[in-house]
């Protein structure tokens, strides 16, 4: 089975965000990943609602919008009248999360649970019949170009095994690092999606790069 690659916004060309995004609808792209930030709970700010509003009508891939951001639930009107496909939400900062992935879900989006590189995968042992989707990040999230945390490897073979052994459809994401190595190593550990930014926004091809993680195949 070959991954989904979503390549990620927060490492185009901000200044020219229009050919970035006809890049990726020329690409075999599956999604577009999109990282909201508050400044709050992670130390950055990246772009806002009105940048995925003037994003969402030309992009023709679905969009993965990833909330790095206090009280994300309540952006949830917004990203479902966009017509987001995913949303994710921090286990860190989601108290009620049992709350807001039905929430997402309801509103016809599929729900996604992201999770810090210090958050162990075993937290969502009761939690995971609601999620669509599980994003593991494999940096400390905030920044792209980090270093790829190896023990990420370790976190995707874990939580492979407990969506096997519950016969769940729950997609394994992973964000930070990604590049043909690691992307390779993460396929290989059970990982369904890849999020990739500096590695395609700062190819000498970028529909090259793409093409080259979708080619990945888990044995």
């Amino acid at each position: 089975m070959n991954p989904i690659i979503s390549p990620s916004l927060l490492s185009a060309d901000f200044l020219h965000l229009k050919q970035s995004i006809e890049l990726i609808n020329d690409s075999t792209a599956d999604w577009l990943h999109i990282d909201v930030m508050d400044g709050v709970f992670v130390p950055n700010l990246s772009f806002g609602f009105p940048i995925i509003e003037a994003i969402a009508p030309v992009c023709k891939k679905p969009l993965d919008v990833h909330l790095m951001v206090v009280e994300p639930i309540k952006f949830l009107p917004q990203l479902k009248n966009l017509g987001v496909a995913v949303m994710n939400v921090h286990y860190e900062a989601s108290p009620h999360l049992h709350r807001s992935l039905t929430a997402i879900r309801s509103a016809g989006m599929k729900s996604g649970v992201t999770l810090n590189p210090h958050t162990p995968v075993e937290l969502l042992c009761d939690i995971l019949e609601e999620c669509d989707l599980v994003l593991l990040m494999s940096v400390n999230p905030g920044f792209g170009g980090q270093k790829f945390i190896p023990q990420s490897l370790d976190k995707v073979r874990r939580l492979r095994r407990m969506i096997d052994e519950r016969g769940l459809s729950t997609i394994i994401e992973v964000d930070g690092g990604v590049n043909q190595e690691t992307g390779r190593r993460l396929v290989e550990a059970g990982a369904d999606a890849l999020v990739a930014g500096s590695y395609v926004f700062g190819h000498a091809h970028p529909k090259e790069a793409i093409a080259g993680l979708k080619a990945l195949c888990r044995p």
